[in-house]
């Protein structure tokens, strides 16, 4: 873009609210800003404008790929995406002047900053896809964006599980437990979510919670609940805990936390334990057990002093199963391994395997409030 078009383009970014001009508007704005202009010169440099004002720009065909899931822009250079489960390096390579002209069009319709002060921004785009920004003096090399697309196209508990293992998990949601997915980054314990809350019986009231909304459920009666940062003033924080305490006023069948990373922990596992059968979640984890002893620390860090003990009581009476998910080398997203959680003698979560892999690993067993094992 020439200078003429770059100060137009931010102008539009920073200060249009609602509708932007349409190509007369831009057309006239070219014309004030470079008088002596010819009109051949101002179509193009119209054209040029709506094409950086449409969407992200030269981004769009990489949002568009039905095989792309996350696009990455590392500072100046080469644009890198995951495709297919595998990161990739794209033809498209901007410049630092692009970069900001793309932060600030992510962010001004957020309404929020981006700058030194305000160096981190999360958000989602009218797509529904995350984004994160990270700007200097915190980005060294320049102004970093991540974003995780949304899909639109479901996948089925089949694509993410084997068959005996898939069976499993749609019983469990439909006979009510309380099931929490975990995995690292990426392994797509979002998509599992999505796949196990379109078991839930089409006549209860789900109602999610998440930090940046990603679960798209096809229920008819869904009430989708996102956090909200502090403004730049530092006023106006909503955060997951304040939703999940919330949204147990409103009458909800099914409780679904996108994920607990924090105190929030404690109050879906009091949920959990006082009737609200049927919560699902995600926790970041490497492993079954990983993923209870986080859960074990998510709760301490409520800071009610509860003793551990008791913690560990709490946690080994409200999660029934715990599903683990796992990422190939080849890109691939399978869950690895389900785990019963029951309560020990000694007032201790115990960890059961159910399924490893392919193979269920153990025969049906009641214990607890439900038969678990099939």
């Amino acid at each position: 873009m020439s200078a003429v078009e770059d100060q137009i383009h931010r102008e539009l970014v920073r200060t249009a609210a609602g509708a932007l001009p349409d190509a007369s508007g831009i057309a006239e704005l070219v014309r004030e800003a470079d008088p002596l202009r010819p009109p051949d010169a101002v179509f193009r440099s119209v054209a040029a404008i709506q094409a950086q004002l449409d969407g992200l720009g030269v981004l769009e065909p990489l949002l568009r790929d039905p095989d792309v899931t996350d696009v990455m822009v590392n500072g100046p250079g080469p644009v890198w995406v995951e495709r297919r489960g595998r990161l990739v390096e794209t033809p498209v390579v901007l410049d630092r002047t692009q970069i900001e002209l793309l932060v600030e069009r992510i962010v001004a319709p957020l309404g929020k900053r981006a700058d030194p002060v305000h160096a981190l921004v999360d958000g989602r785009l009218a797509d529904g896809s995350r984004v994160h920004v990270v700007v200097p003096p915190l980005a060294v090399d320049g102004p970093c964006i991540t974003i995780r697309r949304f899909s639109v196209q479901a996948i089925g508990l089949e694509r993410l599980a084997a068959p005996p293992v898939a069976a499993l998990l749609r019983w469990a949601v439909r006979s009510r437990c309380n099931v929490v997915v975990s995995g690292a980054t990426g392994s797509g314990k979002t998509t599992l979510l999505n796949a196990l809350a379109a078991d839930v019986p089409a006549g209860e009231r789900i109602i999610t919670v998440e930090d940046a909304a990603e679960l798209r459920l096809s229920a008819p009666h869904v009430v989708r609940l996102e956090s909200r940062p502090a403004s730049p003033d530092g006023v106006g924080e909503v955060t997951i805990r304040d939703l999940v305490r919330n949204a147990l006023r409103m009458r909800p069948d099914r409780l679904l936390v996108g994920e607990v990373r924090g105190p929030e922990a404690l109050d879906l596992l009091t949920a959990m334990n006082t009737g609200h059968d049927g919560s699902l979640s995600t926790v970041h984890a490497n492993g079954v057990d990983d993923a209870v002893r986080r859960l074990e620390t998510l709760v301490l860090m409520a800071g009610v002093g509860l003793p551990a003990a008791a913690v560990r009581e709490q946690l080994g009476s409200a999660v029934d199963l715990v599903a683990h998910l796992e990422r190939s080398s080849d890109g691939t997203r399978r869950v690895v391994e389900v785990a019963e959680i029951d309560l020990g003698d000694e007032g201790s979560p115990v960890v059961r395997p159910v399924a490893r892999g392919d193979q269920m690993v153990a025969a049906r067993r009641v214990t607890g409030r439900r038969a678990v094992r099939s």
